[in-house]
C-alpha cells in the first residue's frame, strides 16, 4: 500500500488542512470497508444529489438520518418483534448498521423519503453568493479616481 505525508502539504497552505486530512483517510483505510447496505449515489441536478439505500425489512421508525459536522449518518435499529419467528431460510439481512457519508462545504440535505424498500435522501449544494463568480463593468474613459465600479453578479 502507498503511504503519502501530507506534512509539506500543511506547511505550505492556510486553510486546506480538511482536504488533506480526508485524503489521509481515504489512503490509510483498508479495502475492507463494509459493503452493507448497498447504496447509490446519483447526480439529479447541476447542484442536486441524491443518496439511495436499500433498507429492505426495515420501517422509517428504525432507521435515523442526521447530519454532524459535515458527516451524513445513516442509522438502522430493528425493533424487535413482539413474537418469535421460525426461519425455514433468512436471505433478508436486517441487522443493524451505521452509514457515514461526508459532505461537502454549503451541502445540505433537503429530504429524506422510504418507498419500496429503498431509503432515498436528497441533497442540495447552496454555493453562497460571496462565492458565485461576478462580472467587473469595464467603464470606458473613466479613471478609478472618478468612483467605484460596481460588480454585479453573473448568476
Amino acid at each position: 500500500m502507498r503511504s503519502f505525508d501530507f506534512a509539506p502539504l500543511h506547511r505550505a497552505t492556510i486553510g486546506f488542512d480538511q482536504i488533506a486530512d480526508l485524503m489521509d483517510r481515504a489512503l490509510s483505510s483498508d479495502g475492507s470497508q463494509p459493503s452493507y447496505p448497498p447504496y447509490n449515489i446519483e447526480k439529479t441536478a447541476a447542484d442536486a444529489y441524491r443518496i439511495s439505500i436499500a433498507v429492505a425489512g426495515f420501517s422509517e421508525a428504525d432507521l435515523g438520518v442526521e447530519v454532524k459536522e459535515n458527516a451524513l449518518v445513516v442509522t438502522a435499529r430493528k425493533s424487535e418483534d413482539a413474537g418469535e419467528r421460525t426461519y425455514l431460510h433468512r436471505g433478508i439481512a436486517t441487522r443493524a448498521f451505521e452509514r457515514r457519508f461526508t459532505l461537502a462545504d454549503h451541502v445540505r440535505v433537503t429530504g429524506a423519503s422510504h418507498a419500496d424498500g429503498m431509503l432515498h435522501i436528497d441533497l442540495h449544494r447552496e454555493v453562497p453568493e460571496a462565492l458565485k463568480p461576478r462580472r467587473i463593468e469595464i467603464s470606458a474613459g473613466k479613471s478609478l479616481s472618478d468612483g467605484v465600479v460596481d460588480a454585479k453578479a453573473v448568476n
